[in-house]
């Protein structure tokens, strides 16, 4: 018995060193961390314990970092292009119509400005985006809307947008924030729409109408130009037949129409003229009827 008690003994004192190492382990890592701080981020460190208590003045960019979990903090700030989209949020014009806007913003955190942000707010991006940017964002939108009537704010969307960038960079550019694009998908109240579509609609038959009656004007010219071609075309052959016509007229000369006559009487026939008179320039031709002799009795 006191054999097998010193056995066990034995074994005792090297679990108890192996346990006590593992305890050693897991305190040594509770006590040290090992963070790596990815390229475009930036790592800011913060004392939770002690007379610095704060954000660290030391502002770690990219690699690794080593700190104490129980006395230290480190949270990771990307300075890349970052894209936010709002859900849809009403605001009032200038004449008190309320129109939906849903704006999608890109910005960037400035990397020199990452501990004063975290120092004021003390909270993560994500927090940040929908607390304090979300509420920038609807003053923005809030002041310029309430600079534009229902009709200017459909018609001026480039201007209107342009200030609420205007308005936002005011409000976040010395903050650290840079905001790079924000367009907004704007969604006039129902009333406003319904005129907006029934003045198009009637735009749109304006349009249609314009182009019957310029089609039909067309088509007018169309048929006066071939009205006028065919008339000009008659005209042309009637001047073209009365010319041939005085042309003939003019080349039956006496000589010529005697030419024909004998040109007629040499053939023979009844078309041979019987009784020819006239004289001095001047012919006239009778056509006499053949007389056929009377038979012997």
């Amino acid at each position: 018995m006191a054999e097998i008690l010193l056995n066990n003994r034995r074994w005792l004192k090297p679990l108890i060193f192996v346990g006590l190492l593992l305890i050693a382990l897991v305190g040594g890592c509770s006590l040290v961390k090992v963070e790596r701080i990815d390229a475009g981020n930036v790592g800011i460190k913060v004392n939770l314990a002690g007379t610095s208590r704060g954000v660290d003045d030391i502002t770690y960019t990219t690699g690794w970092v080593f700190y104490s979990p129980l006395s230290t903090a480190v949270y990771e700030f990307p300075v890349y292009t970052q894209h936010k989209e709002y859900e849809e949020f009403e605001v009032q014009s200038k004449d008190g119509s309320g129109f939906g806007v849903a704006p999608s913003l890109n910005y960037f955190i400035q990397s020199d400005k990452v501990d004063d942000i975290f120092r004021q707010y003390r909270r993560p991006l994500a927090d940040i985006e929908n607390g304090f940017l979300k509420t920038a964002v609807y003053e923005a939108y809030r002041v310029a809307t309430n600079r534009y009537t229902a009709d200017s704010l459909i018609s001026n969307r480039g201007s209107y947008e342009a200030l609420v960038k205007k308005n936002l960079i005011g409000q976040l550019q010395a903050m650290g924030f840079t905001v790079q694009q924000i367009t907004t998908k704007l969604e006039p109240p129902a009333s406003l729409k319904a005129a907006i579509d029934a003045k198009n609609t009637a735009v749109q038959t304006g349009l249609q109408t314009e182009n019957r009656i310029r089609q039909a004007e067309a088509q007018a010219r169309i048929n006066v130009a071939e009205a006028e071609g065919q008339a000009k075309a008659i005209r042309i052959a009637a001047d073209a037949q009365a010319y041939a016509n005085e042309k003939q007229q003019q080349s039956l000369t006496p000589l010529l129409v005697q030419m024909r006559w004998i040109e007629a009487w040499e053939k023979g026939g009844s078309s041979v003229p019987a009784y020819t008179s006239g004289g001095g320039g001047s012919q006239f031709l009778l056509q006499l009827p053949t007389i056929t002799p009377a038979p012997k009795q």
